[in-house]
């Protein structure tokens, strides 16, 4: 592969990095504060999700720039310090959605809403859709295994959109307010998931986000 051409490559790995930390970041404050408005779990433990990916995105970025002036894909101390911070914030929102999901069950509580939970969700699944598919081909252009495993970090989030959708849909349909906390403990389950291949990957584990690496 020409210089030129790796050059372009890397630039176009860099920008999807920096998009992703932005994206996540608006996300994230818009699903908290719709989902705290709404009194939507599902919505306003998607936002802190979106926020902790920040954390992890930046180790990302910093990875690729690193990886982009000598080749070299290992994890240094930075990145490592990066995942054990997005592990731990995992494990926290994890245990804390699912007692807070427990405590709605028990009070029957219901959303006033889920419609913004539907909107959102749309939104994350067409961006995460085109990220997975632009990091793919870039990281199979470059045989870069840390920008596969970044686009399967794309993936995972994606699957939270899903879940998203299916609880804010099914409540708008259905006004059953228990599937709003069913949302949010599968939430918490995708979220104790991220936080384990967190800490698997400071400590030099080649593990990928939501267990996949690689394809499309």
């Amino acid at each position: 592969m020409l210089p030129s051409t790796r050059n372009k490559l890397y630039a176009k790995a860099n920008f999807l990095a920096l998009f992703t930390i932005v994206y996540n970041f608006v996300e994230g404050a818009v699903s908290m504060w719709l989902g705290s408005a709404d009194e939507t779990l599902t919505l306003f433990g998607f936002g802190v999700d979106s926020f902790i990916e920040v954390v992890s995105a930046i180790g990302v970025w910093h990875m690729l720039k690193r990886i982009r002036g000598n080749n070299g894909e290992t994890r240094d101390e930075f990145e490592r310090r990066a995942l054990r911070i997005t592990g731990g914030a995992f494990y926290c929102l994890a245990l804390g959605l699912f007692l807070t999901a427990v405590v709605s069950i028990g009070r029957q509580h219901k959303p006033q809403t889920t419609v913004w939970g539907i909107v959102v969700s749309l939104v994350s699944i067409s961006f995460m859709w085109a990220l997975i598919h632009h990091k793919v081909k870039v990281g199979r252009a470059l045989d870069s295994a840390a920008i596969l495993a970044d686009a399967a970090c794309s993936r995972a989030c994606m699957y939270l959109s899903l879940v998203l959708m299916a609880a804010s849909l099914g409540y708008e349909v259905t006004g059953i307010g228990s599937l709003d906390a069913v949302g949010a403990m599968l939430i918490a389950w995708l979220s104790w998931r991220e936080g384990s291949e967190a800490f698997g990957k400071a400590k030099g584990m080649t593990c990928c986000c939501a267990g996949k690496c690689g394809g499309e």
